[in-house]
């Protein structure tokens, strides 16, 4: 029996990664060169997905087209939802992901690279979604975390550069409604 998983922001072959830093001064990414990162994230991927398994990728998959090769050792049938980063042709992400769209809903859910506007709230159970790396989004008023978000992002300490199941994902809806 297959398994469906969501991951965002992999942004495989992107050194300039290594350079960021989270709101407190620490590495956002801490690796000590891109092919160890790279490298992290495929194993942390094969740990989990096994080769029937279906992946969503919540775009920002790869930053250099050179990285692309990379998705090849990756399992799963996947399907990508395109980031801002995803610039490629859609030629060069077809021989990797069989399905490529601007979002997708799924299970009451919308999927997205970039968070959707609040006002689509009452329309969706949640928004799953990615590009904010290690970040989250809050409530205008209250500066609290708004939980009908939930971030995807490979830095979010629930992915841990590895994706998550979709079953966990629901779980995680549950438990902030």
């Amino acid at each position: 029996m297959s398994e469906t998983f969501i991951i965002s922001d992999t942004h495989f072959g992107h050194s300039n990664s290594l350079t960021f830093k989270r709101k407190d001064g620490s590495p956002l990414r801490d690796f000590s060169c891109v092919e160890e990162m790279d490298e992290h994230m495929v194993q942390q991927w094969n740990s989990v997905v096994k080769p029937n398994d279906k992946v969503i990728h919540l775009g920002d998959v790869v930053i250099n087209k050179r990285c692309l090769g990379t998705l090849a050792r990756l399992n799963g049938k996947k399907k990508l939802v395109l980031g801002n980063h995803d610039i490629f042709d859609h030629s060069e992400y077809a021989k990797y992901f069989y399905e490529q769209k601007a979002y997708r809903v799924f299970d009451g859910c919308i999927f997205s690279h970039i968070p959707v506007h609040s006002g689509s709230k009452g329309r969706f159970l949640a928004n799953i979604h990615g590009h904010l790396h290690d970040d989250i989004v809050t409530d205008e008023h209250t500066g609290l975390a708004c939980s009908f978000y939930i971030c995807c992002c490979v830095e979010q300490p629930y992915i841990n550069y590895t994706p998550i199941p979709w079953y966990r994902v629901k779980e995680i809806i549950a438990q902030r409604t």
